[in-house]
């Protein structure tokens, strides 16, 4: 690592305050309905984010709709207590995955490595599949926003090999 990056490094952020979506009809569906579900990437990401020093400070769930996830992210992002906001789910190819598509209007600054990054750790680990990725992360008022696949492997492998090690770096440089 470069004196630079170690200098920039340094600067980061230590502890993360996030806010986690979650963007599944069927989860937002048997909420709704009083019934008892798991959400197993939320519970992922909520372990690795604590184990990694930082706070899940606010949780959401909603639909595959496009007013519901521009709402949930538009809200976590006005919360003053948020630094960062994880969007979990309906990034895939089917009709009903409408976050990239709803979400990428609202950044600021799209950071177009994320993705790129993801599918390069992905093709590693899933192979050709990892074309049908579509994980986004942007910067909005100052906060970062990351849209990320709904499994819950694929939360561990963004949240461990890329966003914990860089959210407090990308946050200085997003608030500079």
């Amino acid at each position: 690592m470069s004196k630079t990056s170690r200098e920039h490094k340094e600067k980061a952020l230590k502890q993360v305050c996030f806010g986690l979506l979650t963007i599944s009809t069927s989860r937002y569906d048997r909420k709704k309905r009083g019934e008892s579900f798991t959400d197993a990437s939320a519970e992922v990401a909520e372990r690795i984010l604590t184990a990694s020093g930082h706070k899940v400070v606010i949780k959401r769930i909603v639909s595959d709709d496009s007013e519901m996830i521009q709402e949930g992210i538009c809200q976590m992002v006005s919360l003053h207590n948020v630094d960062a906001v994880l969007g979990v789910g309906g990034t895939g190819i089917t009709p009903t995955d409408v976050t990239v598509e709803t979400v990428t209007p609202l950044f600021e600054k799209e950071l177009e490595g994320f993705g790129e990054a993801f599918r390069r750790i992905s093709y590693d680990e899933i192979g050709g599949a990892a074309i049908m990725s579509r994980c986004i992360a942007g910067i909005m008022r100052g906060k970062v926003v990351f849209c990320l696949p709904g499994s819950p492997q694929a939360v561990e492998t963004a949240l461990e090999k890329l966003i914990v090690p860089e959210v407090g770096h990308i946050l200085v440089h997003a608030r500079a």
